[in-house]
């Protein structure tokens, strides 16, 4: 005997709540265990800097079987003379110029290809372009010989000075694209009322895109961060050493009796500022992602 329409209908749309609401709890379910195999690494890093040598590599749970208080305390003196107070000084040192740098550059030559016609743009922008495909080692020797010749070798300027003249095709690119992006009536209207390209650029242009130039920065400010061939390169000097450079002096220099819950800690601080800067700027990260590749 079939059911009257009118108990029928409520039936089905109970159903679809009901399928629906299934759904949102696996999506969130599947958020939720990705979400923790990928902050797990961060977690099991920041217990492990408490843990003692036979805990850390006889036992498999991630809340330490004895606490060590004082790694942190041991870590930060570093090792020598010099303790990670020179270390963090020195990757800030060499980082911030660097990303402000290549924004800056970027944002100009970017500028340029997107809004300009001039004699044989296409092909300096493919050239440009073409330069991402080549491999790091082999414009190392290159770039060496050019460093040593100039007396830049164990300093800084290796990193600063490329990034102030547009070295880095990749921004370049990503920021072409948020330009074309961009209509040109704005353009036009800026001319109309007087203002020069130089005007055009900072007062109209570059407020939009704000979001593109904070994620060029996070990028190169996480791959600065994080370098560790460069600096083993062109760096020399332990009081100049990135902490890249100083957390494998810290391995090196114990004679193979390492405390690793030193090691570990001194690594969870190292990671922290590229995790707060993402954290803090993750809404302009993603709309600037979301954004570059729009072409108008």
């Amino acid at each position: 005997m079939s059911l009257p329409a009118s108990t029928s209908a409520p039936m089905s749309a109970s159903t679809r709540a009901s399928s629906a609401s299934l759904r949102r709890i696996i999506k969130h379910a599947a958020l939720l265990l990705l979400g923790w195999i990928m902050v797990y690494p961060m977690i099991w890093l920041f217990f492990s800097s408490f843990k003692t040598n036979a805990d850390l590599f006889g036992s498999v749970s991630l809340w330490p079987s004895e606490f060590v208080w004082d790694s942190y305390v041991k870590g930060w003196g570093g090792t020598g003379q010099y303790s990670y107070r020179t270390f963090f000084f020195n990757t800030f040192l060499l980082v911030v110029p660097t990303v402000l740098l290549t924004v800056a550059s970027s944002v100009l030559v970017a500028y340029g290809f997107a809004r300009f016609k001039f004699p044989l743009r296409n092909l300096m922008f493919i050239l440009m372009i073409s330069t991402l495909m080549l491999p790091h080692t082999v414009v190392l020797i290159p770039r060496y010989l050019i460093f040593r010749n100039l007396g830049w070798l164990d300093s800084y300027w290796p990193f600063i000075v490329p990034a102030a003249f547009g070295c880095f095709p990749f921004f370049i690119f990503m920021l072409v694209q948020f330009f074309r992006g961009l209509p040109r009536e704005l353009d036009e209207s800026a001319v109309m009322d007087g203002c020069s390209p130089p005007s055009i650029l900072f007062r109209i242009l570059l407020p939009l895109c704000l979001p593109a130039l904070i994620s060029a920065g996070i990028f190169q400010f996480i791959w600065t961060w994080n370098d560790f061939f460069n600096p083993l390169i062109f760096i020399n000097s332990v009081k100049k050493f990135p902490l890249s450079l100083a957390l494998r002096m810290s391995i090196d220099s114990t004679g193979g009796n390492v405390e690793w819950n030193q090691i570990l800690a001194m690594s969870m601080l190292a990671i922290l500022p590229p995790v707060l800067l993402f954290f803090f700027s993750q809404k302009y990260f993603v709309e600037g992602i979301a954004t570059t590749g729009i072409k108008g």
